[in-house]
């Protein structure tokens, strides 16, 4: 059997590696465009930024070694430039000699990848982007030269990472980012501290515009204004590469990656595609999407070495578990957030939490903020976001563990997670996500969210802060009424009558204050994450401003 892969790195590479540990008489060779089959693409930042002090610890594999302990035939530097499905060949161009030749598969597996979008604005051409080691050593070149001043177009992982790591390097470092925020996959509230966190470490964001021209160290936005820019960056985001599967009447799917069945084959017989390149199926819609991820690049890559070897399979839907490090601040998500929830019409429930990473009477506790979003029907999850210090990671790990395994949002309020005052809580961050998606559910709690507030204020809501004073005249929201939790059993007849809705600090005082009034008879819902949420909210749509309101 002979199996030709197309591109290297994490899919390509998986699949190769893997089916020699399935199938040593296999004939494998792998074309790689590049200079380098095997890299950390994930560490390229880090090695721009100086953390990663040796460039040789991103070359995981080399031809040679792979060779030796495997057996494959890597090829290097080599593209191919068109697929014969009818004869089962492939027409490769050696990029060093201009040499050409075919060669003959059984199976063929395309490993493409995705590659960077760069906008045709004019002076482009300057830019760099960050796909490869090339690229990096580029991006290190001119950072090594005369540059001093940045300017990164896109705010996404990439983006942020270079921000960072370029604002290590000493460079002034601008963002441009067309959204109003940062980050995408976390919606504004949640993004909100990542920007804080950014301006904090004197990186210039220009949010809700976009670069018109790049000259020659400068950059001009779309209102005129200029960036000081000796080194410019695309990493507004990628697009699949599927010029050579379209060449070769392979189907391209609706989100424009390539169609692939659930063993990874492609329309064309005898051909299978993996990663960056292929539509995965999304596990909470059931639909094609694009998730350009390492993960499911490297599974996809087993699975269809097992698939190729005659091995059985199980499908796996994608849930897109992702995070990023921000100078002292983790921002991780996996499945949908809120705004694409509304924008496609499906029902929700939306849960903010401000735990601690750890027993807060245990030295070194960090704050995080956690957001779970859970479908009101069936109380399945949705999808989860985290923004904070130490211990976001594992929540996010385990709340995507729940999702793939089918854990229920209330079920997590079950989970047996490990506990020591230095690593955590007796009841740790995910089971007060279950806790409170429990009563949810059960109808014992009912909540607002911080962006639906307005609306039900000017309906004739009050609001009432159920905080201790001294913490109501730190700020609040407009147009509350303070009466302490303490003090609210004595004082209750002294509230307005009609709808009330009540917070603290981050939700936790206000349910409690909730289910008292409610059982009062009267009607009462909770500030969801209570006065820090709502803050976080208000500086995503630029007024951070809390006033004062009026004590009872």
């Amino acid at each position: 059997m002979k199996v030709v892969i197309v591109g290297g790195v994490a899919g390509g590479m998986s699949a190769a590696t893997r089916l020699r540990r399935l199938d040593e008489a296999a004939d494998i060779v792998v074309f790689e465009r590049g200079g380098h089959v095997s890299f950390a693409n994930c560490g390229l930042p880090y090695y721009a930024g100086g953390v990663i002090e040796d460039r040789d610890a991103l070359l995981l594999q080399t031809p040679e070694s792979l060779a030796a302990r495997f057996r494959l035939d890597v090829r290097v530097r080599t593209e191919v430039t068109a697929i014969d499905t009818a004869t089962r060949t492939v027409t490769a161009r050696d990029l060093l000699t201009g040499a050409e030749y075919t060669e003959s598969y059984d199976s063929l597996v395309l490993s493409p990848g995705a590659s960077p979008i760069v906008p045709g604005v004019e002076g482009v051409d300057r830019a760099l982007v960050l796909r490869d080691v090339d690229d990096v050593d580029r991006l290190v070149g001119a950072i090594e030269g005369s540059a001093r001043s940045a300017v990164i177009v896109g705010a996404g992982f990439i983006g942020v990472e270079l921000a960072e790591n370029l604002r290590n390097r000493g460079l002034a470092v601008s963002v441009v980012e067309l959204a109003d925020q940062v980050l995408a996959p976390l919606d504004p509230e949640m993004a909100a501290p990542v920007a804080d966190e950014l301006r904090g470490n004197d990186v210039r964001l220009e949010l809700g515009t976009q670069v018109v021209s790049i000259d020659a160290d400068t950059a001009t936005l779309a209102d005129g204004r200029t960036l000081p820019a000796d080194v410019v960056v695309m990493a507004i985001g990628v697009r699949p590469e599927t010029g050579l599967a379209v060449a070769a009447g392979i189907e391209i799917g609706p989100r424009g990656g390539i169609r692939v069945d659930e063993s990874m084959r492609t329309s064309a017989e005898h051909v299978y595609a993996v990663g960056d390149a292929v539509e995965k199926v999304d596990a909470v819609a059931g639909e094609p999407g694009l998730v350009p991820l390492a993960n499911p690049a490297n599974r996809q890559g087993r699975l269809v070495a097992d698939v190729i070897a005659g091995l059985p399979v199980r499908p796996r839907r994608v849930v897109g578990t992702a995070i990023v490090g921000v100078f002292s601040l983790m921002a991780a998500a996996v499945g949908w957030n809120e705004k694409r929830l509304r924008a496609a019409g499906r029902p929700y429930r939306a849960i903010h939490t401000h735990p601690q990473s750890h027993a807060g009477y245990y030295p070194g506790a960090e704050g995080m903020s956690l957001k779970l979003l859970v479908d009101p029907e069936t109380d399945a999850i949705l999808g989860a976001q985290g923004v904070g210090g130490d211990g976001v990671d594992k929540r996010i790990d385990v709340i995507a563990t729940a999702m793939v395994g089918g854990i229920t949002a209330s079920e997590l309020a079950d989970l047996e997670l490990a506990y020591a005052p230095q690593f955590g809580s007796a009841k740790d961050p995910v089971n007060m996500l279950g806790y409170i998606a429990d009563n949810l559910r059960a109808g014992t709690a009912a909540t607002v969210q911080w962006h639906e507030l307005p609306d039900l204020q000017a309906a004739g809501a009050v609001l009432v802060d159920v905080r201790t004073p001294e913490e109501f005249a730190a700020g609040t929201v407009p147009g509350a009424v303070n009466v302490e939790l303490d003090e609210l059993r004595s004082r209750a007849h002294e509230l307005p009558d009609g709808e009330l809705v009540v917070h603290c600090q981050v939700g936790q005082r206000g349910h409690t204050a909730a289910r008292l009034l409610r059982q009062l008879g009267r009607s009462v819902r909770n500030l969801d994450g209570g006065y820090r949420t709502w803050q976080s909210g208000q500086a995503s749509v630029g007024d951070p401003v809390s006033r004062v309101g009026d004590p009872v």
